[in-house]
C-alpha cells in the first residue's frame, strides 16, 4: 500500500530588519508551507520572498492568518466580534493570494495561527466563523485543522475540504489540544525524540498524549514551528524517520 503524509512548517515570520527562522532550509525539507500574512508576523517583502521560494521548491503554499499581535507573535488571546474576526481572516487570505499569484503559484490551504488556532480548537463556533470567512473567499481552499478538536468538527460541519494535522514539536493533552507553552515539556526540541514519536503516531493513526492515551486521528500532515532553533533539524529527523518506514512525504489533497 502506498503510504504518504504531508510535512508542513510555519514560516515567513521575519519582519523588516528582524529575521526569524531558516525558511530557505526548511523549504528543502517540507512539502507544505504556512506563510504568515502580516498580522502576527511577516510583511509584504517577507511574504513575497517566502512565496517565491516555496514556489521554486514545489512546496504547497498556505495562508497562516492570526491575531493582529506583532508584539506577542499572535500568541496573546484576543476577544473580537466574530464578524470582525471573519474580516481579518479574509483580509489576510487575500494578501496571501496576491503574493502567491505574483510568484506564479496559488494558495492551496489555510491554517490558523497561535492563540487564534488554540481558541478555535476549543470553540467550534469561533472556528466556523474563521473557516466560513475563508470559504467565502475560496470555496475550494483546504482547511488545515488540528485533528480531534473543534477545528475539525467545524470543517466537517461546513462541508469543506480539510486535512488533519498533528505537531512534531508539541505535547498533547488528553482532549487533543496542545499543552500550554508555559508548562515544562510543552515544546519538543530533541530531533532524536521527535522522529520516532511521530513515526509511531502515523503508523498507529493516533495522537499520543502526555499521559500515553491514544486518540484515533486523521493524520494528513505533520507540523513543525519554523521559529524554533531546532526546526530544520527536527524537520530532517521526522522526514528521515518516516521515509525509513516507507512513508512518502507528499502534499495533502484534502478530505470532505
Amino acid at each position: 500500500m502506498d503510504r504518504s503524509v504531508d510535512l508542513n512548517a510555519d514560516m515567513g515570520e521575519s519582519f523588516g530588519a528582524w529575521s526569524l527562522g531558516d525558511d530557505a532550509a526548511l523549504l528543502r525539507v517540507v512539502s507544505s508551507a504556512n506563510i504568515a500574512c502580516g498580522f502576527h508576523a511577516g510583511d509584504p517583502d517577507v511574504m513575497a520572498r517566502t512565496m517565491a521560494q516555496a514556489a521554486a521548491n514545489g512546496v504547497g503554499i498556505g495562508a497562516h492568518p492570526g491575531f493582529a499581535d506583532l508584539q506577542g507573535f499572535g500568541r496573546h488571546r484576543m476577544q473580537l466580534p466574530h464578524d470582525s474576526l471573519a474580516n481579518a481572516v479574509r483580509y489576510q487570505l487575500g494578501a496571501a493570494q496576491a503574493m502567491a499569484r505574483a510568484a506564479g503559484a496559488e494558495v492551496r490551504h489555510l491554517k490558523l495561527h497561535g492563540a487564534l488556532a488554540n481558541m478555535a480548537s476549543e470553540d467550534e463556533t469561533l472556528a466556523r466563523a474563521c473557516y466560513g470567512a475563508a470559504l467565502s473567499v475560496d470555496p475550494e481552499i483546504i482547511l488545515l485543522v488540528l485533528a480531534c478538536t473543534a477545528q475539525e468538527r467545524a470543517a466537517r460541519a461546513l462541508g469543506a475540504r480539510w486535512a488533519g494535522e498533528i505537531f512534531a514539536d508539541r505535547a498533547y493533552n488528553d482532549d487533543g489540544t496542545l499543552v500550554d507553552r508555559r508548562l515544562p515539556g510543552a515544546v519538543i526540541h530533541d530531533p532524536a525524540f521527535a522522529g520516532p514519536r511521530i513515526r509511531q503516531m502515523v503508523e498507529e493513526g493516533a495522537i499520543i498524549t502526555e499521559s500515553g492515551l491514544r486518540l484515533p486521528a486523521a493524520i494528513d500532515s505533520i507540523c513543525l514551528h519554523g521559529d524554533t532553533a531546532a526546526a530544520v533539524d527536527l524537520a530532517r529527523a521526522v522526514r528521515a524517520e518516516l521515509q525509513a518506514a516507507g512513508i512518502a512525504i507528499r502534499a495533502f489533497e484534502g478530505r470532505r
